[in-house]
């Protein structure tokens, strides 16, 4: 862990430093910030080499990780509960309530798992109900059925993740997810066309470096955990088959509305893509590459909402009201900073980053392009409220305040962003630049909610962890 500067401030005499904050903040959120840039590569290969094959692979996969990410999306809540929990009981001292609920976020990804397996494994007979191309239906289904098996692996990777963030020992966790996006690259250019002697499996193949990268990334932070000699007083794996029924249901209890407040947003875009599909193709195509511009802009600051709710979970665990109180503030002073710099390239260069996505020698590249400038504008006001709602969401995660949380998002996405993005797109006349001041409006809702809601609690004096509930 980070040793903290003290000083005497009113706050409290305990007190760290606000620059001692600061660059724990900044050692603990950079590889954090990496790890999720490095995940969301292995997407993005995972689409692109899918798409050599041509257009119906391309929509069989996009269709069937949808639906994957979905379940994976609800699953990783669990994941995140693991984190307040073990930052808190770490801030305490307390290694065993910390291996405690590591090893049931263990046990609680696992049953989640073999429960979405079951509507997984029907997904070819899902869609064919919702009336998709049964050549697309026939393709998703077998895809799945592959994928499908690196649910586990990905959310166990993840409750380690979690775990090695919360011991403030976040490189690993970067340093196995970029090996991992390299084995994936590799692994699916060599299984999709049949490279280096394996044979073409074509979207089989996909599925199959899928489950393979998930499982290489796990085990490498197995291996991790078991052989360094600072992990040893945890000593996570011991007795590992034994149920412990009261941390096992602390997790459930904050991750189900992590998992329920991640799908409300994820959903709220999904649902634009929806609209914007409604109004044209080149309306669709132009609002996919601002998201995706958008999108990884946001790993930034969602990379450092993690970093929040340790720094914040572990002053909380400790009985710091002080240092809560700095360490959400330095968080949100951070992502704030960071996401003027992304809005500023929006604002000034939006034509340079949209034409990394174009070939603009095709003849309807212009009008794509015309059409997701003002786009990534409005993307461009909204970077500052993204990064506000999600660093409130983590600093709030770290007091293990989650219930509230989702309420707010659910009310925030779908009570405001969604009919204002239809009211604007549709009988207002705006479009797609209506459609994206919609989802403005809900994270504005959202971020400016969520602020609240800490900043009640910290009027309320509820900075500070009462007695642990798990016995030592």
């Amino acid at each position: 862990m980070v040793a903290l500067e003290r000083d005497d401030t009113p706050i409290a005499a305990a007190t760290a430093s606000w620059r001692a904050h600061l660059r724990a903040m900044l050692v603990l959120g950079i590889p954090l910030i990496g790890a999720q840039l490095a995940q969301m590569s292995i997407n993005v290969t995972n689409t692109v080499l899918i798409g050599w094959l041509g257009p119906v692979e391309l929509a069989a996969a996009v269709l069937t990780s949808q639906t994957f990410y979905v379940f994976w999306m609800f699953g990783s809540g669990l994941a995140y509960a693991v984190m307040p929990m073990a930052a808190a009981a770490n801030g305490r001292g307390d290694t065993r309530a910390v291996r405690r609920s590591v090893r049931m976020g263990l046990w609680a990804v696992g049953i989640f798992s073999a429960i979405a397996m079951v509507p997984l494994w029907f997904t070819r007979d899902i869609f064919l109900a919702l009336g998709q191309d049964p050549r697309v239906a026939e393709l998703g289904g077998r895809y799945m059925r592959i994928l499908q098996w690196s649910m586990l692996p990905y959310l166990a990777t993840f409750v380690l993740r979690s775990y090695l963030s919360a011991l403030e020992r976040p490189r690993a966790v970067l340093v196995a997810t970029v090996a991992g996006a390299i084995v994936n690259a590799f692994a699916n250019y060599a299984l999709i066309f049949g490279h280096f002697g394996l044979p073409a499996l074509g979207l089989t193949g996909s599925g199959i470096a899928s489950v393979t990268t998930s499982a290489f990334v796990l085990l490498s932070l197995i291996a991790y955990t078991r052989a360094v000699p600072a992990f040893a007083p945890y000593d996570l794996w011991r007795r590992f088959h034994l149920p412990d029924w009261e941390a096992l249901r602390e997790v459930a209890r904050l991750g189900w509305p992590i998992g329920a407040t991640i799908v409300a947003e994820v959903g709220l875009f999904t649902a634009a893509s929806v609209m914007m599909g409604w109004i044209g193709t080149v309306e669709l195509a132009a609002h996919g590459i601002a998201l995706q511009l958008a999108s990884t802009s946001f790993m930034i600051p969602l990379g450092l909402s993690s970093a929040a709710t340790v720094r914040v979970g572990s002053a909380y665990g400790r009985g710091s009201a002080g240092d809560v109180a700095r360490a959400a503030r330095v968080a949100m002073m951070v992502a704030i900073g960071i996401a003027f710099f992304a809005a500023l390239l929006f604002w000034l260069m939006p034509e340079r980053l949209i034409g990394l996505y174009l070939d603009l020698g095709q003849p309807e590249a212009a009008v794509v392009l015309a059409t997701a400038v003002p786009l990534l504008a409005v993307a461009a006001a909204f970077q500052l409220i993204d990064a506000a709602q999600v660093t409130a969401n983590g600093v709030l995660r770290g007091l293990k305040d989650t219930r509230t949380p989702m309420l707010i998002a659910v009310a925030s996405y779908w009570a405001v962003g969604m009919p204002v993005a239809y009211t604007l797109a549709f009988p207002v006349g705006w479009g797609g630049v209506g459609v994206w001041w919609g989802l403005a409006s809900g994270l504005l809702v959202a971020a400016v909610s969520m602020t609240a809601r800490y900043l009640q609690r910290e009027r309320g004096g509820l900075l500070v962890a009462a007695p642990a509930q798990l016995s030592p």
